[in-house]
């Protein structure tokens, strides 16, 4: 009889998941671990440097008080209701049913190409450690591996995935300052003129730079998907939003100004770096700070994974908790009140898609940029599709102020430079592909619930009253 109870209050309560077991900082490990900052120097801040130059602390600035805007909209949602369904809930509040469920599908397509992406590079990190033991492993083997054991760690109790995913981060990052402040020492100086006067910088160089720090940034938003299992959702998430943006603004504007500086004077530019830290380590006498922060990256890559698959799970969980998908999705682990079969269908596409593209010979780096491009169309469409609900939103509920409304313009105009700059000019092949295969994947999804809606028309109106129940739910 108690255990019938339980599973009734649970079912109530958080649609079968554990309501209320995650502290702050342990949803703040979920957005944390998502961006992975301590990935930055290894990969993404070369590639930033490559377009804009020494300009590229800028644009992390930029991107940073951008993302801030963003947050800000979303939080109008997310400190007045919770659920695992995240930006899909508050598009289809606002915006309808129709329109939420294709944003869903995309931001699920989103959170899973970030997945792949990272698995190639965990698996490109990993090989070259494992090089350096002598261990060769065919390099879609160690892909295999890392996606296996993030899968395992996924299903289990999402307070130790948590744990996990904040240890590992906090590790890497510290590893990452120790170096950066050594080479500051060794430079005696901590202005470098060149960055602070903005020395050959471009208008065209910042907005192609602009359109690929935007990647660095997406997934801030994933700990809304564990609205149902924070501690006083209400307050927790739009904290974990907000301080999360803060920290890795810091960190990557921090990280991309010194590890410039950093390469200064060297043979090998920035841009060109294939293994930036170790250069950096080695250059300055300390090879073992690049041994380290390499092995730090990869775990960096590895919880990013964790976290991607936590919060598309947990979409998928909640649009089959509505009928939109199938079913099947819906089961909650008896022990470990996990989506587990979320779990599985998120973890086996963020597996097979780059270990079939490296099986085609795909350099991990091009697996890397291409996923993640795809990875960005899908957020920056649902960031985009949140703030125009945003102001509706408040004007609903009599909540409206002329500031949201500037904000909410501001922060669509600022959006929409990655969005054009990434279709036009038309990039060069494969890349001129990938909006072709996102736009594939919403008219793919789109067809599908157009079907599933006709013959079952009570979907959307079950889908409305559902959504409209949250509201001051978890108000205390």
């Amino acid at each position: 009889m108690q255990l019938k109870i339980k599973k009734n209050e649970i079912q109530e309560e958080a649609t079968g998941l554990r309501k209320g077991c995650l502290s702050f900082v342990q949803v703040l490990a979920q957005s944390v671990a998502n961006v992975g900052p301590s990935v930055g120097p290894a990969l993404g801040i070369p590639v930033v440097f490559a377009a804009s130059g020494n300009g590229t602390w800028l644009i992390y600035v930029f991107v940073t008080i951008t993302m801030l805007l963003v947050a800000y909209n979303i939080n109008q949602f997310t400190k007045r209701s919770a659920s695992p369904g995240s930006l899909y809930t508050y598009i289809s509040g606002v915006m309808g049913p129709k329109v939420g469920v294709i944003a869903g599908w995309g931001l699920i397509l989103a959170y899973i190409m970030t997945g792949a992406a990272c698995l190639a590079g965990f698996s490109n990190y990993a090989s070259m450690l494992l090089g350096l033991l002598g261990i060769k492993v065919p390099i879609a083997i160690v892909a295999l591996i890392g996606g296996l054991s993030v899968l395992y760690i996924a299903l289990r109790d999402v307070k130790l995935s948590a744990k996990l995913m904040l240890l590992f981060e906090i590790i890497s990052t510290l590893l990452i300052l120790t170096l950066f402040i050594i080479i500051l020492v060794k430079k005696g100086s901590v202005l470098d003129y060149t960055q602070l006067k903005l020395t050959g910088v471009s208008f065209g160089g910042l907005k192609n730079g602009l359109v690929i720090a935007f990647f660095a940034y997406t997934g801030f938003e994933s700990a809304a998907a564990l609205g149902g299992e924070a501690k006083n959702p209400l307050k927790t998430i739009p904290k974990v939003l907000t301080v999360c943006l803060l920290i890795v603004g810091f960190l990557f504007t921090i990280f991309s100004y010194i590890e410039i500086a950093g390469f200064q004077g060297l043979s090998t530019k920035l841009g060109d770096a294939g293994a930036p830290i170790s250069i950096l380590a080695n250059s300055n006498g300390i090879p073992i700070m690049g041994l380290l922060i390499n092995i730090g990256a990869a775990i960096s890559f590895w919880s990013c994974m964790v976290a991607v698959v936590t919060a598309s799970a947990r979409v998928i969980f909640y649009m089959s908790f509505h009928k939109i998908l199938p079913c099947t999705f819906k089961a909650v682990h008896i022990k470990y009140g996990t989506p587990y079969k979320s779990i599985i269908a998120a973890s086996t596409l963020l597996i097979a898609i780059p270990i079939i593209l490296l099986i085609l010979g795909g350099s991990t780096f091009s697996i890397f940029n291409w996923l993640g491009t795809i990875a960005t169309y899908g957020f920056l469409v649902c960031y985009t599709l949140c703030v125009i609900s945003s102001p509706i939103y408040l004007y609903r509920n009599h909540l409206l102020k002329a500031r949201n409304v500037v904000i909410s313009v501001i922060t669509i105009a600022i959006l929409l430079f990655p969005i054009v700059g990434s279709i036009y000019p038309v990039p060069e092949y494969p890349m001129n592909l990938l909006p072709l295969i996102f736009l594939a994947w919403l008219l793919a999804g789109g067809i599908y619930f157009i079907n599933k809606f006709k013959k079952n028309p009570e979907i959307p109106k079950n889908i409305r009253e559902e959504l409209n129940s949250l509201e001051g739910k978890f108000q205390i």
